[in-house]
């Protein structure tokens, strides 16, 4: 899952960024609502994490400019106030959910999860393919009851494939869901993943994540 911080107070955001990323998220985070909006419009992410008072543009500016340009990723404000009229602002605005600061972080965790269920893009928690389980809530893939270890980038690549069994996914797909923005585009980091997440599954398994030559990867069902 692919999560956008937009927090100006930079010790805050690196504190989300890091506990975020330690729960195997992908995470980019933005500075003020300016930039916010600039990398939102450019990249795909399951959720948005936003400061409400920020320099340059603020983030109940930055949600309304977003929706209004069609974009319908969940948005969670974070906010000094606790006035019950500013949450109801910021909710008819667009934004999905609120948390108050000074807020707990499994608070903040448990708020993503249920913003980025209730979307449409996420509301399954677990993936199964013949005998391979992959749950979301606990982050664990099993074979057959047995667990099987991967890195969080690896996990990342299989649920990806899970959630589009069956479609051709190009490269450069499959770096703007699983990858943060600061890829290399030119690299085969892509490659070596995916070889790696290979010989970590079953063969049976392994070879259902086929490679189609000239356009990228397919996972069959």
């Amino acid at each position: 899952m692919k999560i956008l911080i937009v927090e100006d107070e930079h010790k805050l955001n690196a504190a989300i960024a890091t506990g975020l990323r330690s729960r195997g998220y992908i995470v980019d985070c933005a500075f003020d609502g300016k930039e916010g909006e600039r990398i939102a419009r450019e990249h795909p992410y399951d959720c948005i994490v936003l400061d409400v008072m920020m320099p340059v543009m603020d983030g109940a500016e930055m949600c309304r400019k977003l929706r209004n340009a069609g974009v319908h990723t969940p948005v969670i404000f974070l906010t000094a106030k606790s006035d019950v009229h500013e949450k109801i602002e910021g909710l008819t605005l667009g934004a999905d959910d609120y948390v108050t600061k000074p807020f707990s972080f499994d608070e903040l965790v448990a708020r993503i999860r249920a913003v980025t269920r209730r979307s449409t893009s996420a509301q399954t928690e677990t993936f199964a393919l013949e005998g391979l389980l992959l749950d979301t809530r606990s982050q664990t893939v099993t074979i057959h009851g047995k667990v099987i270890d991967l890195t969080l980038r690896e996990y990342g690549l299989l649920e990806y494939f899970l959630r589009n069994q069956g479609a051709v996914i190009t490269r450069e797909d499959i770096l703007s869901h699983v990858w943060d923005r600061f890829f290399d585009s030119l690299s085969n980091v892509v490659d070596v993943h995916i070889k790696n997440l290979r010989k970590k599954l079953p063969k049976p398994y392994a070879k259902r994540l086929q490679t189609v030559w000239g356009k990228g990867y397919r996972l069959i069902s």
